[in-house]
């Protein structure tokens, strides 16, 4: 183990150089912090509601690579992510 030693510096003054250290760290940490949010999945049925559009749509949006499905036991999801990505935003 490496022994440090502080000369000319006081145990308080050291406290408080790490006490102000560490808070300046704990408030750029709160600024920066984006809690990560779990994925959602929504079924095609939700897809086609958010969407308004028919559930035919969906499936064709999918065969043409608009949509992006993912597979669990026989049912089909789509990442709520995925979805708003597919929107596009129109040029005037």
């Amino acid at each position: 183990m490496q022994q440090i030693q502080f000369i000319g510096t006081t145990p308080n003054a050291l406290i408080d150089l790490i006490d102000e250290t560490v808070k300046k760290r704990l408030e750029d940490l709160k600024k920066n912090f984006e809690p990560k949010t779990p994925k959602e999945y929504l079924s095609r049925q939700e897809v086609a509601k958010m969407l308004s559009v028919d559930l035919s749509t969906i499936h064709n949006w999918t065969k043409k690579g608009i949509l992006t499905a993912h597979q669990i036991g026989g049912r089909v999801f789509y990442l709520r992510t995925d979805v708003e990505n597919a929107i596009v935003k129109l040029k005037n």
